[in-house]
């Protein structure tokens, strides 16, 4: 008896070899093998919207070999992805092979492990065609919007431009983070910071108010005359409050919790974590035991954990930790209503291949995420952690400074994972300060302060905020950052994201005639129709012909209203053409953005940008400059090329070595880490954390 099994990729492929034996033959689809047309619409809308669908250009000897193992083989299981996207693939590899009723079996599993593929082959189901129907839901309306909005752009605002249904909310959300920013106006206040002395202890205190209420101090003038009155006071402890706080730990990772905490400690962009999880689930080469997935599936959204994997860890913190480390019952995390509960939360599939054993033979970036992962889980099964808190009130009869200060009386799940937010109070010890002891002030600060716009977006601000507006999925958060990056509406300065001028004249025109498709509230609804398809409570045609029909009639409008062609204005430097003298502006190119001459075509000159790093060459001295070679890459250069011949394509840190004060520069790769640029000094630091 031959057995086909086809996965999607051939990582994946090969680590499910392994486990499944000579009876099987396991080979992957590459992906999708089949999808709408790329130089036609490829709906017809008058029947029922069906997709035309054909095979993807260049998996035809693909086909041809699956086709030729699916004829030999007695039964042929499909597995998939287990999500809207896998479930479509499946019943695309059904239908091309042509697999007849019991021949063809669909098999689930949400982890790579010997005990799943067994559980999954001995227990097959059909394909489920309400996720198969959500998918095609969601692929004819971006579909409906990308083809009929694209050309629109192209003839009213510039050519080449695309639009995407929920990559244009995404931008629209960044837009109007910035013109929040624009419009802020910030207000001055001011802080009084006093470090008091006792006979025990010396404590920094803020200024907190009168006795009664608390105070705002509003300008200089107020700032002043509190501390002219303050520093002649006599102060003494008006109130000491001990209190015990407990923690508990967060939830295991969903997709998105996980690339904003990878963002978060490891800077990472979400391209790269995700690159990374999918990695390790599909396999990773251990040392002493093989190739074996080490995570469950990484697109989720849910926070159920199952019976196995919380006795297991129950198990492990009892023995390595100790019975008070595992709380009086097991902990459940409630998973919010729009979740699409078919998968756990992502966590080790087995708690006993620790990272440090991972680290031998795993890449930095699949450490780095394995650790955040399995420490993350085995800490959300953990006990609370407890602190001892202390809350100090230092008064001269008529005002009040406050200073509060905590200390780890348990450390419980902290003891496996802190959170990027955890911040150390004031001091590791409590305050030793009696309530009456008399306090005289060491020092007495003022401070101007103004209040802070609200931040630009980086990553994993972007993808929270998609998540809390339920717009997209765990599957569409990376695509949709790449998209809008790719199609030049927002651009990284640093770790945020800003939009372009493109993207906010794009955005306005969305805005003024294609209103719904930038709302919020609207996407999110969409997505909970999507939902209902995929439950089976909704006909996915009716969605789309529903949809189709408002979209038309906004589109039918916008090409009525909208007759003159929308100007992009150019971005002006105030670097100046030496041929012709104009400001120059910057262009966009095949690889990035370039200075070039408003003049063309009387006047052509370009120049490539280039960017200060502030660190010298080790060569000669000058700064060394960030650039981009011919094919788009960049490297870093000296300001005195060619006289200076340094290159470098690792990035130079404003850190200086501490053993001779050269600077440093990081490298990336298998040997991430940094180095010092002197030779002779030769400090190196590997960084695989």
């Amino acid at each position: 008896m031959s057995n086909l099994f086809i996965v999607e990729s051939p990582a994946k492929a090969k680590t499910i070899e392994k486990y499944l034996g000579k009876k099987f033959k396991v080979m992957a689809s590459m992906g999708h093998i089949r999808d709408l047309p790329k130089s036609d619409f490829g709906i017809d809308v008058e029947h029922d919207f069906a997709p035309k669908y054909i095979s993807i250009r260049g998996k035809s000897e693909l086909i041809r070999t699956l086709k030729k193992e699916a004829q030999k083989a007695d039964t042929v299981y499909l597995a998939t992805d287990p999500d809207r996207e896998g479930e479509a693939i499946s019943w695309h590899l059904s239908t091309l092979l042509d697999l007849e009723p019991g021949k063809g079996k669909r098999v689930v599993f949400n982890e790579i492990t010997k005990g799943a593929l067994k559980n999954a082959v001995a227990n097959p189901t059909d394909i489920n065609m309400n996720l198969v129907d959500a998918q095609q839901a969601r692929r004819v309306l971006d579909r409906i919007v990308g083809y009929k909005l694209s050309p629109f752009l192209w003839r009213k605002v510039k050519k080449g431009l695309s639009a995407g249904r929920v990559q244009s909310v995404a931008t629209a959300m960044i837009v109007d983070r910035e013109e929040e920013i624009r419009a802020f106006v910030p207000k001055e206040y001011w802080n009084l910071t006093a470090v008091f002395s006792s006979e025990t202890d010396t404590i920094e205190a803020k200024f907190h108010g009168t006795a009664k209420r608390a105070k705002e101090i509003r300008n200089e003038e107020e700032a002043t005359k509190l501390f002219n009155e303050i520093q002649n006071s006599q102060f003494s402890v008006t109130d000491v409050k001990h209190a015990e706080k407990k923690k508990s730990p967060a939830p295991p990772f969903t997709t998105s919790t996980l690339q904003q905490e990878a963002s978060r400690r490891y800077n990472f962009q979400a391209k790269r974590t995700m690159k990374a999880a999918q990695e390790l689930y599909e396999g990773v080469n251990i040392k002493g035991i093989g190739l074996v997935g080490l995570i469950t599936y990484m697109r989720t959204d849910s926070l159920r954990i199952s019976d196995e994997a919380a006795a297991a860890a129950k198990e492990y913190i009892v023995t390595n930790y100790g019975a008070e480390y595992y709380p009086p019952s097991r902990r459940y995390f409630k998973t919010k209503k729009s979740a699409q509960d078919a998968h756990e939360a992502i966590r080790p599939t087995n708690i006993a291949i620790s990272p440090e054993q991972a680290k031998l033979t795993c890449t930095p970036d699949q450490y780095r995420v394995y650790k955040l992962i399995y420490d993350r889980f085995l800490a959300s099964q953990m006990a609370e952690a407890v602190y001892d808190t202390l809350a100090v009130e230092i008064g001269d009869g008529k005002y009040v400074f406050k200073a509060t200060c905590q200390s780890v009386k348990f450390k419980g799940f902290t003891a496996a994972y802190k959170e990027t937010e955890d911040k150390e109070k004031n001091h590791r010890r409590l305050y030793r300060v009696e309530q009456g002891d008399t306090m005289r002030i060491n020092t007495l600060e003022k401070e101007q302060n103004f209040t802070q716009p609200p931040a630009r977006y980086t990553e994993a601000s972007l993808i929270k905020a998609l998540e809390e507006n339920e717009i997209g999925r765990p599957s569409t958060f990376v695509p949709i950052i790449t998209t809008i990056l790719a199609r030049e509406y927002v651009e990284r300065d640093g770790k945020v994201l800003k939009p372009t001028v493109l993207g906010e004249v794009t955005t306005k025109l969305m805005k003024e005639h294609f209103a719904s498709i930038v709302d919020y509230d609207f996407t999110a609804h969409l997505e909970k129709e999507l939902d209902k398809v995929e439950e089976g409570s909704a006909q996915w045609q009716t969605l789309v012909s529903d949809y189709y029909t408002g979209f038309m009639e906004m589109l039918d409008v916008a090409e009525k209203n909208l007759v003159e062609r929308v100007k992009v204005p150019e971005e002006v430097t105030e670097e100046i053409c030496p041929n012709c003298g104009k400001n120059l502006v910057i262009k966009s190119g095949r690889y990035g953005k370039f200075l070039a001459c408003p003049g063309y075509p009387e006047c052509r000159f370009t120049k490539t940008i280039i960017i200060d790093t502030q660190v010298p060459c080790p060569k000669c001295g000058g700064m060394i400059l960030k650039k981009r070679s011919k094919a788009g890459k960049t490297y870093y250069g000296c300001e005195h090329n060619p006289s200076c011949d340094f290159m470098t394509w690792d990035e130079p840190l404003t850190k200086k070595c501490e053993k001779c004060g050269s600077p440093l520069f990081k490298r990336t790769g298998r040997n991430r880490g940094t180095y010092c640029s002197n030779p002779d000094c030769g400090k190196q630091e590997k960084n695989n954390e």
